[in-house]
């Protein structure tokens, strides 16, 4: 027993210097058990490290493992949403001590932060991400006949903002891809709870997304703007070159994550926002964002790609073919689907798609040129879209070939792309077959009719702003510009501002062109309304002064404004008339009543109306009192008793009061007169027989 225990002590030796010695200083592996001291290692250590130790040997035994998949697991557990829901909120208050609703944004924040960059804690978290719509169903309404909807739901069924509706709506350009990539073109659904995260990357194909938070807590957002990507892209491979050597396509993994303050560090520009319950966030074309959640909360997120994208889009393919990244689908095959229903095409959408197209046909043909410069003779017509995508594949950059791509009866089945020819097998190229989906004379007139549709927008675009800024004498009338917002109608023109404002304008007319039609049919109600008022709705001389200047001022002509005119022009002329007369002493009556029945004409306020029916009734009397006093013979007492009666109810006035003066010192001569003849007569004596 005792010869044994001396056996295992001299064990102990130091496997570079061989000797026992310094037993203080020699270190035991925790993977082999060799020993080695301090001094003999290369570096040398100063101090026993604490903790586990590992020899130079085992470290390169673990060094030259192969590397574990940097990433997410899958989580070993099935929930309901109902389970998920009551892990979630366990978790979180669990975990801060207090009820999920009382924890701070920006706790949770500076929380999730330090445990990223923290390596000594283990926090594990799960996620609902990714879950497809099409078999779990979207938290929008949509007719499936499942569930029997609301009357408030059905609003939301035919909606834009419908994630169902948005990918395929008439603007969206992912509408006219008939390939399945239902992962771009129906929602996705995340069930998160606190500190589960997605990390950097953007969206396949660099299209947009937008993502709304149906209910729960918030989510905290990141966002980079798409010019600075090559710069995010950069910065990470500098500070984690490790992970890229493996799989330089990290990125397009959604497993990398890092703090936006290194990024800001680097000068990378990054903004943040909280997206709360009912809220939309939409990311642009190569924007890289990430993010985490505050809680449990459920998300559908979408992509879609408007016709600003398609540039970006066939950039993208590009960069992919350098990555040697699968495409999701074929950007030429897209273009040309579009090309070939140009008529139906919204006007925008073609006048962008035929300007990426000339890009499309410039490249093929300086592809194709190349080609046959290398010798590549023989061709044949090939139908692309009929093939699965992982048979039209270039084995070289993986990118789907749609226009053309190059085979070798060596290798059957396989497929360059025209980039890739050399890479194909070691054949002359002599051999090689160009597949080609298209002619080059196919292509153009196909690219000709998207600039026809384009063209028809813009003649109309063009009528419509000569429409609007024609001057005086050049200006269309209301007719031509209800054309124009028909012809917009039945061509299916876009709904943009130029239509909006042309609809405003012709709306403006045509409220002016009836209101001028009242006035020219308008008559006065009655010929001597009492106190002559104004009616409830009567333009004053002034107001319809100002309706002639605003229709001249109006971008068409209206049938109506030379009448409204010439109606303004009477009136005037009328009141020039009326004051003219009331300004006389002695105005004739016949005058006044023919001005006055001029006045009926016109259903416009004239003030000076009532003045002049006063004058009339005034003219009338002093005619009848002139009449009456140049025959004096055949006036009467009563006569002059009736004149004096009615002129005591007209209006005060110069020449009546002095009418009425004389007839009254008349009245008194007369009745004078008369009384005295009464008196001569009873007074004289009566005969005898």
């Amino acid at each position: 027993s005792h010869q044994c225990s001396l056996l295992q002590v001299d064990l102990y030796v130091c496997l570079l210097c061989g000797s026992g010695n310094d037993e203080d200083r020699l270190l035991l592996c925790d993977g082999c058990d060799d020993s080695y001291h301090t001094f003999c290692l290369i570096p040398p250590l100063h101090d026993v490290p604490k903790g586990d130790w590992r020899c130079p040997k085992c470290l390169a035994q673990e060094c030259s493992k192969p590397q574990e998949a940097f990433g997410f697991e899958q989580a070993a557990r099935d929930y309901t949403l109902r389970t998920f829901g009551e892990m979630a909120d366990a978790f979180k208050s669990d975990y801060f001590n207090m009820p999920v609703h009382m924890v701070p944004t920006e706790l949770v924040e500076k929380e999730f932060w330090r445990l990223v960059s923290t390596i000594e804690e283990d926090v594990t978290v799960e996620y609902g991400a990714d879950i497809a719509s099409k078999e779990f169903g979207s938290g929008f309404p949509v007719r499936d006949g499942k569930i029997k909807l609301s009357p408030e739901e059905e609003e939301y069924l035919d909606s834009g903002w419908n994630l169902n509706n948005m990918p395929v709506m008439e603007q969206s350009v992912l509408a006219h891809i008939t390939a399945d990539i239902c992962g771009m073109k129906l929602p996705w659904l995340y069930v998160g709870m606190c500190f589960s995260s997605f990390c950097w990357h953007i969206e396949d194909h660099w299209s947009y997304s937008i993502n709304y938070l149906h209910w729960g807590e918030p989510k905290t957002w990141y966002g980079v703007p798409g010019y600075a990507a090559e710069q995010l892209e950069n910065v990470m491979k500098k500070l984690a070159p490790e992970l890229f050597v493996s799989q330089p396509d990290l990125l397009h993994q959604l497993v990398t994550i890092m703090n936006p303050n290194t990024l800001m560090t680097h000068e990378v520009p990054v903004y943040r926002t909280n997206q709360c319950a009912g809220e939309f966030v939409i990311t642009f074309p190569r924007a890289y964002h990430s993010g985490f959640n505050q809680g449990f909360n459920f998300a559908e997120a979408v992509n879609f790609c408007t016709v600003d994208w398609l540039p970006l889009g066939r950039q993208c393919v590009e960069h992919y073919r350098l990555l040697h990244r699968y495409c999701v689908f074929s950007h030429d095959e897209m273009i040309c689907k579009m090309a070939s229903k140009a008529d139906v095409l919204d006007v925008v959408v073609a006048s962008t798609v035929q300007k990426d197209m000339a890009i499309m046909i410039e490249d093929e043909k300086a592809l194709r040129e190349t080609v046959r410069k290398l010798g590549v003779i023989d061709s044949e017509r090939m139908d692309f879209e009929l093939l699965p995508d992982d048979e039209r594949q270039c084995i070289k950059c993986k990118t789907t070939c749609f226009m053309s791509a190059i085979s070798c009866s060596c290798k059957p089945g396989l497929l360059v792309c025209l980039h890739h020819v050399k890479e194909l097998c070691s054949c002359s190229p002599y051999k090689y077959k160009l597949r080609y989906r298209y002619t080059l004379d196919d292509l153009y007139p196909m690219m000709n009719a998207l600039k026809l549709r384009a063209e028809s927008y813009n003649e109309w675009a063009l009528n419509v702003n000569e429409a609007l800024e024609a001057k005086i004498n050049k200006k269309k009338s209301l007719v031509s510009f209800k054309a124009l917002i028909e012809e917009s109608e039945m061509k299916k023109f876009p709904d943009n501002d130029l239509l909006r404002h042309l609809r405003l304008v012709t709306q403006d007319a045509e409220k002016c062109a009836s209101v001028a039609q009242q006035l020219l049919n308008g008559k006065r109600q009655t010929r001597y309304r009492s106190g002559g008022g104004k009616s409830q709705n009567q333009l004053t001389v002034n107001e319809l002064r100002q309706f002639v200047t605003q229709l001249y001022a109006l971008p068409c002509v209206l049938s109506q404004t030379p009448l409204l005119k010439d109606l303004l022009n009477r009136v005037e002329d009328f009141q020039q008339h009326s004051q003219k007369l009331l300004s006389e002493e002695m105005p004739s009556a016949a005058e006044l009543q023919d001005l006055l029945d001029v006045s009926f004409e016109f259903d416009v306020e004239l003030p000076q109306l009532a003045e002049m029916r006063i004058r009339l009734e005034q003219a009338r009397w002093l005619e009848e009192v002139q009449q009456a006093c140049l025959d004096p013979s055949s006036l009467t007492l009563d006569d002059m008793r009736r004149l004096i009666d009615l002129g005591v109810g007209l209006a005060p006035y110069s020449a009546v009061e002095k009418a009425m003066a004389r007839l009254q010192e008349l009245l008194t001569v007369s009745e004078h007169w008369d009384d005295k003849a009464k008196s001569l007569l009873k007074a004289r004596p009566r005969h005898s027989l």
